[in-house]
């Protein structure tokens, strides 16, 4: 054992002497390759853990194939696994522990932070885990640095009997509970959720934990069969009928209270405005293109008094709830999982997750 960190001893698996392993790498537009790459050393007051599971996001998906960012890059930032080395000072977690982390957390002294804009944060924008290259989360490798931010207030222990494919959705189950409550969902509601892929459905839960009667959207047959089995009350192919009327018929002809949309179209901006009551609220999610521009009736917010809200990111201060819900088994996550792939196979994971099946929801990177 080094003076300077402790290790765990992965027999079998890649010996950290050697310090390689293997990573999909993020090699421009639309281009993944698995390729050994260094494993990261560790630092004073950080940790090294071996990624047992992680999640594909639809943040992933639209930096890969629309090139937002400078590769080389790992993705991944939906992630947990087993501690196997503590740096210099690190107390709270040892080799062998089982963790779940998140990517960004906010100093929480700055101007956003008082005001609970964490996400806007500039020390939140810093991501604080990498598997090399610029930070960017890592999860699409065998081994994650952790930063100290990270490891002294952004990573959970997990508790024995929860598996690391379930502690993947702490992070998501975050950022979708965060999204919920900024739409101020409010129980005896109606709300409305268009889309029902791996966050819809999430955002779907989570409304009815709030106490709202959530009606879904969806032109997948498999993914309207999903929000029914999981608790919506209906689940309507936008394709087929007049999803105007069907919203007034559920709401005594005002419109949904709340319209959380989680599907990354510019157009249905508009529709979402339109299916909303007088004062109601439009809930974006997966409006975070940087270049996407969207367009509306003045009138719907102007008169009518709608209101379009934001939400990117997770909240530190849902952080042990959103990881309580997962614990505890309050949201059926596991059951979201639909496909999992090995990190050898992570072209096809990101192929089916960008262009999913009528029977993909959530996609998983798994490492045996």
């Amino acid at each position: 054992m080094s003076s300077q960190t402790a290790q765990l001893d992965l027999a079998s698996r890649t010996p950290l002497g050697v310090r390689e392993m293997r990573a999909g790498v993020y090699r421009g537009k639309g281009r993944v390759v698995v390729e050994t790459v260094p494993i990261p050393q560790v630092g004073e007051g950080e940790v090294l853990f071996r990624v047992s599971a992680c999640g594909i996001c639809g943040t992933d998906i639209k930096k890969i194939q629309h090139g937002f960012v400078n590769p080389p890059q790992i993705f991944g930032h939906e992630l947990a696994g087993t501690i196997v080395e503590v740096g210099r000072g690190v107390r709270k977690f040892k080799p062998g522990d089982r963790v779940v982390s998140f990517h960004h957390i906010p100093c929480g002294d700055c101007f956003y932070c008082e005001r609970k804009l964490f996400s806007q944060c500039p020390g939140y924008k810093k991501v604080g885990l990498t598997a090399g290259f610029d930070p960017n989360g890592g999860g699409f490798a065998q081994y994650v640095r952790a930063m100290p931010w990270i490891v002294e207030r952004g990573m959970l222990a997990l508790p024995p009997d929860v598996s690391f494919e379930e502690a993947t959705f702490v992070e998501p189950v975050n950022t979708c509970l965060k999204a919920v409550r900024k739409a101020r969902v409010a129980p005896g509601e109606t709300v409305l959720v268009i889309g029902q892929g791996p966050v819809g459905l999430l955002l779907m839960l989570l409304a009815k934990l709030e106490g709202a009667t959530v009606l879904t959207s969806d032109p997948m047959a498999g993914r309207r069969a999903a929000s029914l089995r999981f608790g919506a009350t209906a689940a309507f192919d936008p394709s087929k009928v007049e999803l105007g009327s069907e919203i007034r018929h559920h709401t005594n002809g005002r419109g949904a209270d709340a319209v959380l949309l989680a599907v990354p179209s510019p157009g249905l901006v508009k529709e979402a405005l339109a299916l909303a009551r007088p004062g109601g609220r439009v809930l974006l999610f997966a409006q975070n293109d940087p270049v996407m521009q969207i367009e509306f009736p003045a009138a719907t917010v102007g008169v009518e008094e709608k209101e379009i809200l934001g939400s990117y990111s997770a909240s530190v201060d849902d952080q042990e709830e959103s990881a309580r819900l997962v614990f505890e088994r309050r949201l059926p996550v596991k059951d979201l999982i639909s496909h999992r792939f090995s990190l050898e196979e992570i072209a096809s994971a990101l192929d089916l997750a960008a262009r999913p099946a009528d029977d993909t929801l959530k996609v998983v990177i798994v490492n045996s």
